[in-house]
């Protein structure tokens, strides 16, 4: 068993330190389920930071998959890789189309703080200026460009 902790030791990110893949970032085809799996392996390194696994966005990615977190978390650490881990979510995940991913995989991509769920606009509406550097707000149009402004991958 400490061989497998130390696999996903050494495959796990810093998240105290770093931040987690660009839930545009795809594994086994799909966009935030590397984001998942990023926090899914610093959580069982003890080096989340303030991310959580199993989070509402995991749960987009988890949702459209019909995959239980618990289940991919169980897998992630027995210390698999991404190729791996990839190749379980291809297995595990309920069947759909390649245009049905694609189309999922590009509704996510491109969907507007307006057309997510009234709660979440409304968490978004403080967190925003909270979190995001006055000058990037402007570049925000998509929910995904939150977490990329957050974590430093847009710039102004």
């Amino acid at each position: 068993m400490s061989t497998l902790n130390e696999k996903v030791k050494t495959l796990a990110p810093d998240l105290t330190k770093s931040f987690p893949r660009s839930p545009r970032s795809t594994l086994g085809g799909y966009v935030i389920a590397a984001r998942a799996v990023d926090k899914c392996r610093a959580d069982l390194a003890g080096k989340v930071g303030e991310y959580h696994y199993d989070c509402p966005l995991d749960n987009v990615f988890l949702g459209f998959a019909e995959i239980k977190g618990a289940d991919l978390r169980e897998f992630v650490a027995t210390g698999a890789d991404d190729e791996a881990v990839g190749k379980w979510i291809g297995e595990h995940a309920k069947k759909h189309s390649r245009i049905e991913i694609i189309r999922w995989n590009n509704e996510w991509r491109y969907k507007r703080i307006s057309e997510t769920p009234d709660m979440l606009q409304e968490f978004m509406e403080d967190y925003i200026p909270k979190s995001i550097p006055v000058e990037l707000i402007p570049h925000i149009d998509y929910l995904f460009d939150v977490f990329d402004a957050e974590e430093k991958r847009i710039k102004a």
